[in-house]
């Protein structure tokens, strides 16, 4: 397959009817932007390539229309001095530079026509890439998203079932049995006689702060 070819293909492919076909849309998708990116190198070569061309034979033709402007002027020198048969040999090397002139402006056309070509073909190429490269970088968020939904639902199957709920009741009771097990530890052990002078102790200094609070609430009687 020629370069040109495989460019018009690219240019002229949907790249979103490729991607629904593909098994594996994101891996298609990179081999799609390897062939642009091979396929572009080779372009932009060809486009070089083509516009040294083109510069080459206007430099010829240019020197070849400067050589019939010379000679034309000979001939009208030889004219003018009365030399007919000069006049005639001059004009006869200016036809052949003439002739040979208006070959490489045919040539200059073709590869100003290549080089426009390229340029376009260059374009379009770099639209379809930066394309691919967009519709690449949205499989592969797709893709995360994908496998970071596809996690989050095993989860939630996971754990939405009656074992999970059960293992939840399990360890429910057993933290319950553990609080009652604290709480009978120190149920109906009989106070020590340091537990009971600690309760009388606390018993007077309750009464006497009961006995204070009287006090500051009764009336003052007022002084004679």
């Amino acid at each position: 397959m020629g370069i040109f070819t495989r460019v018009r293909d690219i240019i002229s492919s949907n790249i979103n009817a490729m991607l629904d076909k593909a098994e594996d849309p994101e891996k298609m998708v990179k081999l799609i932007i390897r062939e642009m990116e091979d396929t572009l190198i080779e372009v932009k070569a060809n486009c070089a390539a083509a516009m040294a061309t083109k510069k080459k034979v206007k430099r010829e033709l240019d020197a070849v229309l400067d050589h019939a402007k010379t000679w034309d002027s000979k001939a009208q020198l030889a004219i003018d001095k009365g030399r007919e048969d000069l006049a005639r040999e001059a004009l006869v090397e200016k036809r052949r530079f003439v002739e040979r002139g208006e070959g490489l402006e045919d040539e200059l056309e073709q590869a100003k026509q290549l080089v426009a070509t390229c340029q376009s073909d260059i374009m379009q190429l770099e639209d379809k890439l930066s394309a691919a490269r967009e519709k690449q970088r949205i499989l592969v968020q797709r893709h995360k998203t994908a496998q970071t939904k596809k996690r989050a639902q095993e989860g939630i199957r996971r754990y939405d079932t009656a074992e999970a709920f059960q293992r939840f009741e399990n360890f429910q009771q057993r933290i319950d049995r553990m609080e009652a097990d604290a709480e009978m530890v120190n149920y109906g052990r009989k106070p020590s006689l340091q537990d009971k002078f600690a309760e009388l102790e606390a018993d007077d200094d309750i009464e006497r702060e009961l006995a204070e609070l009287k006090q500051r609430r009764q009336p003052q009687n007022p002084v004679s």
